[in-house]
């Protein structure tokens, strides 16, 4: 379990090719602080620590993972927005977020506003997730408020501290970004779609 409040930005050194999957080696200042079987999520998605060596760490993505979110586009020298699962005395400072992403969405714009920044995202509405006007919403690991939600299209403001401190400042239209959305939001929309079938 995660909330969405990013704490590190960790750098993608090397991707290697196994088979279907790709191996991650990634340089980041919680490289002490881990271990093996730890899950971590990487831009929204959780993945397991598989081996640690001085201040890098390897994680492993299925070609299931690849196919559905942009880890797959990762290469040495991308960033990546990093988060330790929720201690059970932790606080959520964030939402809840499961490190199951949704599927992919892009970035349609970006514009600078006197100190904050405005990101507009689109989606394929087919695949059935919804976004909700001031609720909650998973991108590349962050958790962030919607406004202007519309069926396939939402965005939201970014402050100037977490544009810093996570991957948001390197993102561009075009961009493809990791959608996870409100898991309360994703419950009451199953519970209403089985009454009405």
């Amino acid at each position: 379990m995660f909330t969405g409040i990013v704490e590190t930005i960790g750098e993608v050194i090397k991707v290697e090719t196994e088979g279907t999957n790709k191996t991650f080696t990634l340089r980041s200042t919680l490289t002490p602080e881990l271990k093996i079987d730890q899950s971590l999520n990487h831009n929204g998605v959780c993945l397991t620590v598989v081996s640690i060596r001085e201040d890098t760490y390897q994680v492993t993505a299925v070609e299931e993972t690849l196919k559905k979110t942009n880890l797959g586009k990762l290469a040495e020298g991308s960033k990546v927005n990093l988060e330790r699962c929720m201690p059970a005395n932790g606080r959520f400072d964030g939402h809840i977020v499961q490190g199951h992403v949704d599927q992919v969405g892009t970035c349609t714009r970006v514009e600078e506003r006197d100190g904050s920044w405005l990101y507009d995202f689109e989606y394929d509405a087919s695949l059935g997730n919804v976004t909700v006007e001031k609720g909650s919403i998973c991108i590349n690991g962050v958790s962030l408020t919607v406004f202007n939600s519309e069926k396939n299209a939402f965005r939201v403001t970014i402050i100037p501290y977490t544009h810093s401190f996570t991957n948001f400042h390197q993102l561009q239209e075009g961009d493809t970004i990791n959608l996870e959305f409100d898991i309360l939001g994703k419950y009451i929309q199953r519970i209403l779609g089985a009454h009405t079938a």
